[in-house]
């Protein structure tokens, strides 16, 4: 039996877990101030006169109010000068103050009117003529349309020159707020790992997961992943449930969420006895998750990092070029408070790594129809290099180097 892996109940499992948040805070107001300061630079950098936050994450970021997008208009304009205003139906006007970190002016519109109309008018009020209104990348077309039908004096462009650029670059809070979210999911990874048994299916190690996420002190997972045998041939898994048997093949991809931060942690591994060519497979990935590490430095391009897994992939003899038996997806994504974010390890992205950026480390590499293999951890980029969050899986015997603990 593969170390760390069985022997345990579901009870003594939950047992070995604790609330892991106690050391920890939310962003801070000086966080958010600093953001919006972050902006205004960029903003004067790029003659942007004006950022439309929608509801979500990007007004999240920049205000600290979290609200969901829906088709009534709910955002804030921050203009070059730092004023924050909201925008939001006026019936919400109680429920928005109670939940704004950041003190915002209100700009409110009743339902007969086109907040649109108001959005724009208020921009060109403020701004003036000639006016460039960036707008957040995440706003829905229905809304985007109806901007690009009003405009007059008023140009837009795409929000994300200024979002992308403040929300890649994490800061030291941010970054502590990621490695508890990392170390909790881990926790949760070799819990889970000590209690499977024969015969659980992976509702009931979902159920697990969940309930042990909050025992560690998240509201539970915020996604989870769990893949029996042939079923972790498929990336994003499968729509049936599974049974574990006796030396079935098991990948496991979960995480939470805390204080707004993402953590995301994939491991695969053998209950029981791997094959010898899902031990070679599992060998393939740690070589290749070792690969994109080693070639994260500061200053080449992101893209660097998926070039160099695509030509280790040829040493090994597997397909470099998406297909199979190969990797069939990019080597990673950013993450911060949304699980993908910008910037991306994959070849088309020329954005230079630069201290601060955080990615996922997951070129998953898949025989077609039998398995696959997903060692997924995160880096950070630090001037010296990059920097784990959490301890890659040593070998396919001992997953979470529990003989080295």
């Amino acid at each position: 039996m593969t170390l760390g892996v069985g022997g345990s109940s579901q009870q003594n499992a939950l047992d070995s877990l604790s609330n892991m948040t106690k050391q920890v805070s939310a962003i801070s107001l000086g966080e958010y101030q600093s953001r919006v300061a972050m902006a205004q630079r960029l903003m004067k950098d790029k003659n942007i006169d004006a950022l439309y936050l929608n509801a979500g994450t990007n007004l999240e970021y920049f205000t600290g109010l979290r609200w969901y997008a829906s088709e009534r208009l709910v955002g804030a304009v921050l203009l070059q000068d730092g004023t924050l205003t909201l925008i939001a139906p006026a019936f919400e006007r109680g429920s928005l103050e109670q939940a704004a970190v950041v003190e915002l002016d209100m700009l409110l519109w009743e339902e007969h009117e086109a907040p649109t109309d108001i959005l724009l008018s208020f921009v060109a009020d403020k701004a003036g003529v000639g006016t460039t209104l960036a707008i957040d990348e995440s706003t829905a077309f229905a809304l985007v349309s109806k901007l690009y039908k009003n405009t007059q004096n008023i140009s837009l462009c795409d929000g994300a020159l200024i979002t992308a650029q403040c929300r890649m670059h994490k800061s030291t809070q941010e970054l502590a707020l990621i490695q508890t979210a990392m170390d909790m999911t881990l926790d949760v990874h070799k819990a889970t790992a000590s209690m499977l048994h024969e015969g659980i299916t992976t509702a009931e190690v979902r159920a697990f997961i969940h309930e042990a996420h909050q025992k560690v002190g998240a509201s539970g997972s915020y996604f989870c992943i769990v893949l029996f045998g042939q079923a972790t041939a498929y990336p994003h898994g499968v729509n049936y449930e599974q049974t574990l048997h006796k030396d079935d093949w098991v990948l496991i991809d979960t995480g939470c969420k805390l204080h707004g931060y993402h953590s995301d942690i994939t491991r695969t591994y053998a209950f029981g006895e791997a094959s010898a060519e899902q031990r070679k497979f599992w060998n393939y990935e740690k070589s290749l998750q070792v690969t994109a590490f080693q070639a994260a430095k500061i200053g080449n391009p992101c893209g660097s990092v998926d070039d160099a897994v695509r030509v280790q992939l040829q040493n090994l003899n597997l397909a470099s070029d998406y297909k199979l038996p190969g990797v069939p997806h990019r080597t990673g994504h950013g993450i911060g408070m949304d699980i993908h974010e910008w910037p991306y390890l994959v070849g088309s992205d020329k954005t230079p790594l630069a201290a601060g950026m955080c990615f996922s480390n997951e070129p998953m590499v898949i025989k077609p129809e039998c398995f696959g293999v997903r060692l997924e951890d995160h880096f950070y980029m630090t001037e010296l290099g990059p920097k784990w969050f959490t301890q890659p899986s040593g070998s396919l015997d001992d997953p979470f180097n529990l003989a080295t603990v």
